[in-house]
């Protein structure tokens, strides 16, 4: 798979999460650069506003407990989740972390012979952050060589990394119920995927331009193929997309 068809998925996956979230206390960021060379977290679900009474998600499988800073990466079914990548997800996430800090509260800045220095900055609460990996089929390998433990759900394991934990959602064995739409949309089983954009119901009217993406990607199994009929990325998720008829409420 060409690297422009991997982050395009990425991209895909990123956009369905930002469906989920939308009026919700949660905001999602796509692709968050980390780094002067570019180092990019393919997605970060974060906490905006706690005290709001906003429109609570309902959320899919392995999404519940959500904390302010929840960092994602994605594996789809052409992509292994292996070793390296958890360590990826790991440094990543300390990157974000320092660049998450907050100013200490001093009264006055810092000095060093009379030049103020730049200010003290606090490192939020490691208990602030999570970290979750999605891949569209169970990684074998990865499992038989770390510390994963089976929850109450078949899909949704606990990985012990190091010295960090990893929330592992599988995909191709999420428990097919509309909740799980969001996450049968990116399924490598094409059934999955049907069963999923049946189900699935947009927040936001461009959504259905999501769905329609993911649809013509279930007729063709390629994502290449697919860009190239829909369109350039702006008709993809622009506000003037509109299908004929609600996606969703169609067989495929």
């Amino acid at each position: 798979m060409s690297e422009h068809a991997r982050m395009q998925r990425q991209r895909l996956f990123g956009i369905g999460l930002t469906d989920l979230f939308a009026g919700s206390a949660w905001r999602v960021e796509l692709e968050k650069e980390l780094a002067l060379t570019s180092q990019l977290l393919d997605v970060v679900i974060i906490e905006h506003d706690p005290a709001a009474a906003a429109r609570p998600p309902v959320l899919p499988d392995g999404l519940e407990g959500l904390r302010p800073h929840n960092l994602l990466t994605y594996k789809s079914r052409h992509e292994a989740l292996d070793a390296w990548a958890l360590d990826e997800l790991i440094g990543h996430s300390v990157n974000y972390r320092k660049l998450s800090a907050v100013p200490a509260a001093e009264a006055a800045e810092p000095t060093v012979g009379g030049v103020a220095q730049q200010p003290t900055r606090r490192l939020l609460p490691g208990h602030d952050f999570q970290l979750c990996a999605v891949a569209a089929r169970k990684p074998r390998a990865l499992c038989r060589d770390a510390d994963c433990r089976s929850t109450a759900l078949p899909s949704i394991f606990d990985l012990r990394w190091g010295l960090h934990d990893i929330r592992l959602i599988v995909l191709g064995d999420i428990e097919q119920h509309p909740r799980n739409a969001p996450w049968e949309l990116f399924s490598a089983d094409i059934e999955r995927i049907r069963h999923g954009a049946r189900h699935y119901r947009p927040h936001r009217p461009e959504a259905e331009a999501l769905l329609y993406e993911l649809y013509l990607r279930c007729k063709l199994e390629e994502l290449d193929i697919a860009l190239q009929l829909v369109g350039t990325e702006h008709r993809l998720i622009g506000p003037r997309m509109r299908l004929r008829e609600p996606f969703y409420h169609r067989s495929i």
